[in-house]
């Protein structure tokens, strides 16, 4: 911040040499290059690097953040006035903007993509249109249909009207549309106008009344009390609650007291007590503390020490722990380490499911020196907790990807837990960053160490620690002592009931669970599929229900009598005839959590089932919940998908069963086996974490799969080393670099021929890299045809960068090409 200070005052002092001073702004829109605009000279005090301006594009405003101000004029056009400063402090600082021009050039993507991510949405504002009258039109409106001349009437009285009053006005669907014809007509000028979203919380406190400060005049007051009992109850309660020292509210105080409203009306007329607005968090605050109650054991101590060395040489360590190796509280100890250096930590997870332990295990060790960020949160809540830790109050956080954008003002630590999850890919939209990578070239900003924990760390990763690019520590035992799990295979082709039809609870697997419940211990059963049926088929002439937008099978959900599509969402009615012979028998194919569920409910009456994906988990607080149930023992049984997977501990869960390992084994991509080990190895790793060695039965047709001799003796090192003769064999990461390019259009004619011609543009440079064009797995998604064109990349800086001008170049060349106008090219660098 000093730094920004120091250069605007510069620019200040320069601003009589030079010409107007201007601003190179970032504005929320998906934009090549960010737009630029004069600074009037009443604003150039207040404009600095990070701050809001409130700037006018197209007829629209826009809150943009200052990332450059300068005196250089641009010669393409003439840019217009910023019309306000929102902010009197930035809102982001240097580092952060420097973070998004990196992600926009590393990911292709523009910064207005990046900022739109990374900031709270109240942040950016919101624009609400204004109806402003053309004095110049008159008021001859006989020309003018019925709807609008009920709207310029209107306009001619009050000169202004905003979009809801014109809703008023016509309280018809045909809003808009009238709106567009006034406009047309010249009738009246349409305006934007930015209003702030975020609402400081504010709630009643209630305080004595000055004159009673001192204790004479209280006493006195007290002593001569003649009439209203019940209003001399309620301030003897109020004196009773001061007494505590913290404040008193107005609601704390009507339930202590039992008392009405209109009692303290009455003591609020009489100016004993004083009624005050006070801003307050909207998520409680605990006490800041420091309180670390643990020793760590022989192996976490010399973990520590590994890693304080690695990180003299490294700016990255790797730590490759076992699953219930004890990981977590060596990430505690180094958080210790850095609140203790006046550092702030960032601990970043997966999937907001991992939170709900964590939180606990924080606020019991750094109390309100712990904040918590993710979508789960409101959009004023998330504001609260961007101030906090712009503050510095917030020394350490714990959130999923969109915590690395928070405004650090001291960040020295950063743990990526559970590295190797895809999860930390950002899908869509852009920007479609990757939580890891970007926080190591964050922290590089920064000056702060990176922790990569993993018990099946990224192929990527291991191989950096590996060619000694990180530092690698490795943690081979469980804590206390604990054996790994023992593994048993369960061959399903002897228990299939019919052709084509899965066994989902064979009898070992039965066996299993029934003496796990005996011995009063928990299961947990992994599928990777929510639902109940994936897909059914018609009996007599194999017809699939599909969805009409996407090309894909419609997943069977029992509970809602629906069948859903997992690609866009879209609901529709149980299908009963099929459409195509008219037959009323379907057969169900394979089996989602839904089923399983009930399958094991029929099985085993007495106990008590759960299931966790993203159908009963909903809500703010539904998997916290969900969780703590399962701790305190009141699930016997947790059915679940990979949120049972990602880093929970269970001190009763004895037994893991995996009733379909075959559809983790088989799906076309290069990643397949890498993905398979670390699902099984991590759903593993939940069972026997205390006491007993834990159980894992894995069911599945193929039992000679290579796969599984690493599986059976949670080899990783072992699995790693034949995954990377086949990677290097085939040129896949970590030996190249991945650039993905999705191409989308509604016409399959149109998307075919565009991604032939793309590809044939670049062919003569970068043909011996392509991969493609060709159809996806899915070919349509919400009525869009998919093409995709694969870049195999040597690691060689300059060769990618060559390949990511030519991809931006010949996308641009494509768009102006009238049938290809509305074509989508969407690249992803690195996909997962």
């Amino acid at each position: 911040m000093n730094t920004g200070n120091v250069f605007n005052q510069e620019l200040l002092q320069q601003a009589s040499e030079y010409s107007t001073l201007y601003a190179e702004v970032i504005i929320p829109l998906a934009l090549p290059l960010n737009f630029t605009w004069k600074i009037p000279a009443s604003l150039a005090p207040q404009a600095r690097i990070g701050v809001r301006v409130e700037a006018e594009l197209r007829n629209k405003k826009y809150a943009g953040i200052i990332k450059r101000l300068h005196h250089e004029k641009p010669e393409a056009f003439e840019p217009k006035y910023i019309l306000g400063v929102l902010d009197d402090e930035p809102v982001v600082f240097q580092r952060q903007l420097e973070l998004w021009n990196w992600i926009a050039q590393y990911y292709m993507c523009s910064e207005g993509e990046v900022m739109n991510a990374a900031i709270p949405a109240h942040f950016k504002l919101s624009s609400e249109s204004i109806l402003i009258y053309n004095e110049d039109f008159g008021d001859d409106f006989s020309a003018l249909g019925h709807d609008e001349y009920l709207v310029a009437e209107a306009l001619l009285i009050r000169k202004e009207l905003k979009m809801n009053e014109v809703q008023a006005i016509l309280d018809n669907a045909r809003v808009y549309t009238v709106v567009k014809n006034l406009a047309q007509k010249k009738v009246c000028h349409i305006w934007e106008s930015l209003k702030e979203r975020y609402n400081t919380k504010k709630e009643t406190f209630i305080v004595l009344h000055p004159k009673y400060a001192a204790e004479k005049e209280l006493e006195a007051l007290l002593n001569n009390w003649q009439k209203a009992p019940g209003q001399m109850e309620l301030l003897l309660a109020y004196l009773h609650l001061q007494r505590s020292g913290a404040p008193v509210t107005k609601k704390e105080l009507l339930v202590k007291s039992g008392s009405t409203d209109a009692k303290l009306k009455g003591l609020l007329e009489k100016n004993i007590l004083v009624a005050e607005k006070r801003p307050i968090d909207r998520l409680p605050r605990l006490p800041e503390n420091l309180s670390i109650d643990f020793e760590p054991s022989a192996a976490q101590q010399q973990a520590l020490t590994e890693i304080e060395t690695a990180f003299q040489q490294h700016p990255v360590c790797l730590l490759h722990g076992v699953t219930g190796s004890g990981k977590t509280e060596i990430y505690i100890k180094l958080m210790e380490q850095a609140l203790t250096a006046g550092k702030q930590a960032l601990y970043l997870v997966p999937e907001i499911a991992l939170t709900a332990q964590l939180i606990r295990r924080l606020q019991k060790h750094f109390g309100g020196y712990v904040a918590v960020y993710h979508s789960k949160y409101s959009e004023n809540e998330r504001i609260e907790i961007w101030n906090r830790v712009r503050s510095g109050s917030a020394k350490i956080v714990l959130g999923v990807r969109s915590a690395l954008f928070l405004p650090y003002t001291s960040l020295g630590l950063v743990i990526a837990d559970e590295e190797h999850e895809p999860s930390f890919k950002q899908q869509d939209p852009a920007p479609r960053y990757h939580a890891r990578d970007t926080a190591i070239y964050y922290a590089s900003l920064c000056g702060a160490k990176v922790l990569l924990g993993s018990a099946t760390p990224s192929a990527e990763s291991f191989y950096n620690a590996q060619q000694h690019k990180y530092g690698l520590v490795t943690l081979s035992e469980r804590f206390g002592g604990m054996a790994l799990p023992e593994m048993t295979i369960v061959d399903t082709r002897p228990y299939q009931k019919k052709q084509d039809e899965k066994q989902i609870i064979t009898p070992p697997l039965q066996e299993a669970i029934q003496q796990c419940l005996d011995a009063h211990k928990q299961v947990i059963i992994f599928k990777n599929r929510r639902g109940y049926t994936p897909y059914k088929v018609c009996t007599s002439c194999g017809w699939i229900p599909q969805c009409a937008q996407c090309d894909v099978s419609l997943t069977y959900h029992k509970q809602r009598n629906q069948l859903i599509c997992h690609y866009c969402g879209n609901t529709y009615p149980v299908v009963i005839t099929c459409p195509a012979c008219g037959n009323h028998q379907f057969q169900q194919r394979n089996f989602g959590t839904e089923k399983i569920a009930e399958t094991v409910e029929e099985m085993f009456p007495g106990a008590a089932i759960a299931r966790m994906d993203m159908d009963t988990v909903k809500g703010k607080t539904a998997h916290t919940q969900l969780v703590q149930q399962f701790e305190q023992g009141r699930i016997d049984i947790l059915v679940g998908t990979q949120m049972v997977v990602k880093g929970l501990d269970f001190e009763k869960v004895h037994l893991v069963g995996i009733p379909d390992g075959d559809s983790l084994l088989h799906y076309a991509d290069f990643r397949v086996n890498e993905r398979a080990f670390q699902l099984i190895e991590q759903v593993s790793g939940r069972a026997g974490r205390r006491d007993t060695q834990g159980k894992v039965v894995l069911q599945l047709a193929h039992i000679k799969h290579p796969l599984l001799s690493f599986v059976l003796n949670h080899d990783y090192v072992g699995f790693f080393k034949a995954e990377m003769e086949m990677r290097k064999q085939f040129f896949y990461p970590p030996f190249s670099r991945l650039i993905k390019l999705e191409f989308r259009h509604a016409g399959k004619d149109v998307v075919q021929r565009a991604a032939d011609i793309f590809a044939g543009k670049l062919a003569k440079e970068f043909g011996r890299y392509m991969v493609g064009p060709a159809e996806p797995v899915v070919s349509r998604v919400k009525n869009r045809y998919l093409s995709e064109l694969l870049f195999k990349l040597p690691k060689d800086a300059a060769t990618i960068n060559k390949c990511k001008a030519g991809i931006q170049r010949e996308t641009a060349l494509l768009q102006q090409e009238k049938p290809f106008k509305s074509i989508v090219v969407i690249p992803d660098v690195d996909p997962v």
